[in-house]
């Protein structure tokens, strides 16, 4: 029978451009059209000001972000055993475990918040401790909890009551109970009439009276007069003394949940396990994202995990991927770069085209399935190739993006130069921003055998605002490398409007590297590159020769 998914991750890749986001939207709006199962569109980083941009100018809020698609304990199969509250007893808690093949129970307040956890072991502790006959009282007991855990019925006093003080005794004869029943203890007696009506006037708090034996009314008034509790129970004093101290609430056994080990549903699977390997206990609480109880698991949960589904737009090279990809279901690829690095278990679409942009593909989908494109969906899909092929300036841009850009822009009703200018301007902003969030605006890894590498690129429509970033990013550029875990990093700085590109670099041997792919003689650790605009196309082939020549001498 064929896995039921629950939900379909579309995902760009890592520090997402315009085209990761919006290409994700719109696939994933796509999909939902022609499918039944749910297809979410997620970001794996912060967005950068020219996506913001564009989200807002369309009336879109940013996807949720997605830091990891690695299985969480949402992803398996979790005991929706309900919570019990604070104030049951013991023996009903121990009934419910019985009922319900369970050796845990987990307690909670009327908001589902965790209070605590009892287990059999408590309750058997609870049942050997028979010299601590204050247990009642300490515990503040209910009455309520005495009569349904005996099988009682209350002839004097509150139900709702609760046990504030004295100690559990068994009166016998009224010479036995003198000089041992003292003001307010709960004394177990039988049928016969003086004893009970010694133990009342002794100062009992409460007067259990067993085997089903009838209270005189005398007993009753001199009770009522003294504010003595009556119940009666149909078991024998034996039966009675075992059970009376199981009618003390759980929250006085169990362990307070400071104290419980606990997993959100967002708490992965391995670090779960590892969790339970340390522990002795056999259940552990799960915390829904609110943070309310939803529920138990245990290491059997483990073993059928459910692995996330994903769609990949964008990107298809595993260093630019979220966290976890080897453990989730790739179902496809929508891409426009070179074929990376990325592997699947099985035969999964994939659809690579040597076009400018994700989008373009995604459009040609649209018709392909005779799905009507709406506006603001032509809108986020448009700033996607305006972004990626710098408004058709690009290298990288081919007639058919030109085509596709022109058809969108149509549907979404926007000028395009007009609107280019205003989204390049916007992402162009560093008021406020910080050299790492330029940085990572527009960054990717690279690898290739043992060559591992990375390069970014900020798109600018003045020299003005190129030159305030380059002097933001540029001694940043270290920081970053170590960030990355990347031995060297290139940065383009690309004049949109003039199709220059002034690359600065950080690492051993990047200048060299530099020069000899660009045939540039680098001043002040600036390359000036007349035509090189795109980062696909112009400069991570003959980056990845270089490197790779390098590496061979």
């Amino acid at each position: 029978m064929p896995e039921v998914i629950r939900k379909v991750n579309v995902i760009g890749h890592l520090h997402p451009d315009t085209d990761s986001i919006c290409s994700a939207i719109a696939y994933a709006y796509l999909k939902n059209q022609i499918g039944d199962t749910q297809y979410e569109a997620r970001r794996a980083g912060a967005i950068n000001r020219e996506t913001a941009f564009a989200l807002k100018h369309f009336g879109f809020e940013e996807p949720q972000l997605i830091t990891t698609v690695t299985p969480q304990i949402k992803d398996i199969e979790i005991s929706r055993q309900r919570g019990i509250d604070g104030e049951m007893s013991l023996y009903a808690a121990w009934n419910l475990m019985r009922d319900t093949k369970t050796g845990t129970l987990c307690v909670v307040d009327q908001g589902g918040n965790l209070l605590g956890l009892v287990a059999v072991k408590d309750i058997a502790s609870a049942n050997m401790d028979i010299f601590d006959t204050a247990v009642l009282s300490s515990s503040k007991t209910r009455y309520s909890n005495l009569l349904t855990t005996l099988d009682g019925e209350m002839v004097c006093g509150d139900p709702e009551g609760s046990i504030e003080r004295g100690d559990i005794r068994v009166g016998t004869t009224p010479e036995m109970m003198d000089g041992n029943v003292e003001q307010d203890d709960i004394v177990l007696v039988t049928n016969r009439y003086e004893t009970q009506r010694f133990a009342v006037e002794a100062g009992a708090g409460c007067l259990i009276i067993c085997n089903g034996a009838q209270v005189s009314h005398v007993v009753v008034e001199a009770a009522q007069a003294n504010g003595c509790t009556v119940i009666t129970t149909p078991y024998d004093t034996y039966a009675a003394a075992r059970l009376v101290s199981m009618s003390i609430p759980v929250r006085a056994r169990m362990l307070s949940a400071e104290n419980v080990l606990r997993f959100s549903v967002n708490t992965s699977i391995d670090e779960a396990q590892k969790v339970m390997a340390r522990s002795q206990h056999r259940f552990f609480p799960v915390m829904d994202e609110g943070g309310a109880y939803c529920g138990v698991v245990s290491s059997p949960n483990m073993v059928n995990v459910k692995k996330k589904h994903v769609i990949l737009v964008d990107h298809n090279e595993r260093s630019q991927a979220v966290d976890g990809l080897e453990q989730a279901e790739i179902m496809e690829i929508i891409d426009h770069h070179r074929i990376g690095s990325i592997e699947t278990s099985g035969p999964v679409l994939f659809r690579n085209m040597p076009v400018g942009c994700t989008s373009t593909i995604i459009y040609d989908i649209y018709q392909e399935n005779g799905v009507e494109i709406p506006a603001d969906i032509a809108g986020l899909m448009l700033s996607a190739i305006l972004s990626d092929t710098l408004a058709f300036r690009s290298p990288t841009c081919t007639p058919r993006d030109k085509y596709v850009g022109e058809q969108l822009a149509r549907i979404c009703g926007e000028d395009i130069d007009s609107y280019a200018d205003a989204m390049f301007d916007a992402g162009a902003d560093l008021t406020g921003r910080t050299a790492e969030e330029v940085f990572n605006s527009d960054f990717k890894v690279f690898s290739r055998g043992s060559v591992r590498f990375g390069v970014g690129q900020g798109s600018f429509m003045t020299e003005s605002s190129r030159k305030a970033a380059e002097a933001l990013v540029g001694p940043y550029l270290k920081a970053a490398a170590a960030a990355n875990e990347i031995p060297m990093v290139f940065y383009m700085f690309t004049d949109v409007k003039t199709q220059t590109t002034e690359m600065l670099y950080w690492g051993q041997d990047t200048e060299e590297i530099v020069s000899r792919t660009f045939g540039a003689t680098p001043k002040d650790d600036i390359a000036v590159l007349p035509g090189v605009v795109s980062r696909k196309k112009q400069v991570i082939p003959p980056l990845m020769a270089t490197l790779q020549e390098m590496e061979q001498e």
